[in-house]
């Protein structure tokens, strides 16, 4: 098999795999394969072909992939959790990190609630939700 037929499959592959991905993954290779392809064309010696290969593929990572993320940059929907971060909860069960238990209520919602402090809050206390990890939120003393 001929490079220049190897170019251009792999450069199919990858355009097609480019069309279903949709998420910029193989386009840097593609622009690879076709700077190999027009220089096994072109009747450049295959360590030649890699190289340009090689080089396309890392340039056009480098130098192109920044300012397609801009574009492509997808829009950040919130979340019920993102909603409550940094607002005001009442603690229903008492929260202690040691024994791992502990619940708030926060704008209707509960959630299972741990001390960001690592102190002992009691019921019916007012904290502040600081953050959330996985399904715990983390808070804080008002």
């Amino acid at each position: 098999m001929l490079p220049s037929t190897i170019w251009l499959i792999a450069l199919i592959v990858l355009v097609v795999g480019e069309a279903l991905t949709v998420g910029l993954t193989f386009i840097w290779f593609a622009v690879g394969s076709l700077g190999g392809l027009v220089t096994a064309v072109l009747g450049g010696e295959i360590w030649l072909q890699i190289v340009v290969f090689l080089v396309l593929s890392a340039l056009s990572l480098a130098l192109v992939r920044p300012l397609a993320a801009k574009f492509l940059r997808t829009s950040r929907t919130p979340t019920n959790a993102d909603r409550i971060l940094g607002r005001t909860a009442v603690v229903i069960q008492q929260i202690d990190n040691v024994a791992g238990q502990g619940q708030i209520n926060v704008s209707g919602q509960v959630w299972s609630a741990r001390s960001a402090g690592g102190v002992v809050i009691p019921v019916g206390t007012q904290v502040r939700v600081q953050r959330i990890e996985g399904v715990k939120a983390f808070v804080e003393l008002t």
